[in-house]
């Protein structure tokens, strides 16, 4: 039996914690240690979260409670020219970028920079819309999960 390669994907989210800089060095690292995709978030933030929504615990707990649920992931949002720095250095390094939308608006962003894969966000696995709109973003068939046999 002979089994398909399997795709190493580093998970980056918003570990940059809205440093460019810091979203350079984890595709870096990704890159060093063999991975083939390293996955960011795409989002709005006023799309995603409402602004009376409060912080969780642990949120509170991390980042304090004087900044807004709202503010604190504005924050982690990457910019359009974001993605243009983010893809160039995965192409420069050799590591395919890939990114969680999270709205409409990011899907398709993420299409109108050439990205031809989606990941969905376990949170939207019953929205509909949504999972319509990545159908339609990210065709594509071709996924191959399956073992393939000798003979």
């Amino acid at each position: 039996m002979t089994l398909l390669r399997t795709t190493i994907i580093a998970e980056a989210g918003v570990n940059h914690n809205g440093d460019l800089a810091l979203a350079k060095r984890l595709i870096d690292v990704a890159a060093d240690a063999g991975a083939d995709m390293v996955k960011f978030q795409t989002f709005k933030a006023e799309m995603n979260i409402a602004e009376d929504a409060p912080k969780a615990e642990y949120q509170q707990r991390n980042t304090g409670a004087a900044q807004s649920q709202l503010e604190m992931v504005r924050a982690l949002e990457l910019t359009e020219s974001d993605h243009d720095a983010l893809i160039a250095h995965c192409t420069a390094r050799g590591i395919a970028f890939l990114s969680t939308p999270f709205d409409t608006d990011s899907i398709a962003l993420l299409k109108r920079k050439g990205i031809t894969i989606g990941k969905i966000p376990s949170g939207e696995i019953t929205n509909k819309p949504y999972l319509q709109a990545m159908a339609r973003a990210f065709p594509r068939l071709d996924y191959q999960y399956r073992y393939v046999h000798d003979g």
